[in-house]
């Protein structure tokens, strides 16, 4: 099982639609995918509603998709309060995740994405080598969620294809 976690909790957001894209081309590839957006999520202290999403999603998750906006050089408050307040043996250690980062500028979030593999180390999860950093999102993705360049799908095609066999 793989679970796709959308990284911020601000309503509309270019994150989500990544998020999705991932979501549809791994449904295409028939993987057993599930996306958890943190839009709305009560995530902030541990309680049922957290305790709910570890149960449904990231306990019996093998493999994690972490899909991070930039936010002041790293990536948003609400996905790390998530993982703190998470039962972190039983949610994260020794799982498989893969990384992207979205922004707007040129660094498509490469340090946040830096950040976020040195926390899953600590986490003692497995990170794929394959990080996407998805610069000038604005650029890449219409606002229906469609991708405008076909070197874009072909990165993501790789490296979602370099993680199922991951």
């Amino acid at each position: 099982m793989i679970t796709i976690i959308s990284g911020t909790n601000r309503k509309d957001s270019m994150t989500l639609r990544v998020a999705k894209l991932y979501y549809d081309m791994l449904k295409a590839k028939d993987a057993d995918v599930h996306l958890v957006s943190l839009e709305g999520a009560e995530v902030y202290e541990e309680g049922p509603a957290l305790t709910a999403l570890e149960q449904r999603y990231f306990i019996p998750s093998e493999k994690f998709i972490f899909i991070m906006p930039e936010y002041n050089g790293s990536f948003p408050g609400i996905l790390k309060l998530m993982i703190d307040n998470s039962d972190i043996r039983k949610c994260w250690w020794y799982k498989k995740a893969l990384l992207v980062g979205v922004a707007d500028g040129r660094g498509g979030n490469l340090r946040g994405i830096e950040h976020m593999t040195n926390i899953l180390h600590y986490l003692r999860m497995h990170v794929h080598y394959n990080k996407l950093p998805l610069s000038r999102i604005n650029e890449e993705m219409d606002l229906e969620g469609n991708l405008l360049k076909p070197g874009t799908q072909k990165a993501i095609e790789i490296q979602l294809d370099e993680f199922l066999n991951y």
